[in-house]
């Protein structure tokens, strides 16, 4: 091996050391800014401005990736935590939403009663109503005389849910022997005193009640004549 070759030679283990040298120094500054940023973490924020006193639904927020470390103990990761809750104040649009800015919303207003009536597991709740719903009330009634024909009302419209029980199998009532036990449901409602007092009446009353799910921001108003339905009327 000639002088020439020996500095090629040189030149080029120099130029792997350099290269390892360039790539561990990358590595590093990899390791540093990991260490820096840390796991990220989901988190939410407001699409638009939420007016105080206003009750959260999870369309009102977007989920977003944030480093964990850059999050704030109280900022809310589970959309869970906003059921049943309202704004404190008005929420601006891209702020991230934290726990200081939401409270629980007021169980009862002026002139309500908490009402609890018991309702099919199946047909009345089937897992989809949770606590904040609103709901509309329907009931179906026997005829008054014999040949008068059955009817479905519509007994309360937008009642508000606060809680609901624990599945219970119901006995079938003494006087019908062939009727099969059923799986019940207590609901708590927010009910003004009259419709508490319709809502207990189909409970004691009626053949079967049912509930309704009402989305969100729905119109409720259910005209009069629209309330009461009987299947020889539906032509």
């Amino acid at each position: 091996m000639n002088s020439r070759q020996r500095r090629g030679v040189i030149l080029l283990l120099l130029s792997v050391v350099c290269a390892l040298g360039a790539f561990t120094g990358v590595l590093s500054v990899i390791s540093d800014v990991k260490s820096k940023v840390g796991p990220e973490v989901t988190a939410y924020r407001l699409k638009s401005d939420v007016p105080p006193y206003t009750t959260l639904s999870t369309g009102q927020f977007e989920k977003i990736k944030m480093p964990e470390r850059w999050l704030s103990d109280n900022a809310v990761t589970d959309l869970r935590e906003i059921q049943g809750k309202i704004a404190v104040t008005t929420l601006q649009a891209g702020s991230l939403l934290q726990s200081d800015m939401i409270v629980q919303q007021p169980a009862l207003r002026p002139g309500q009663q908490e009402v609890a009536i018991m309702v099919d597991a199946a047909t009345g709740v089937a897992g989809k109503i949770t606590p904040g719903a609103s709901v509309n009330v329907y009931a179906t009634f026997e005829g008054e005389r014999e040949g008068d024909p059955d009817q479905s009302k519509i007994i309360v419209t937008n009642a508000k849910v606060l809680d609901i029980g624990d599945i219970a199998a119901l006995k079938p009532d003494e006087s019908n022997r062939t009727q099969q036990p059923t799986d019940a449901v207590p609901i708590t409602f927010a009910l003004s005193a009259l419709d508490a007092q319709r809502i207990t009446y189909a409970e004691s009353f009626a053949k079967r009640v049912r509930l309704a799910l009402v989305a969100p921001g729905s119109d409720t108003t259910v005209p009069e004549q629209d309330r009461t339905y009987e299947l020889a009327k539906d032509k």
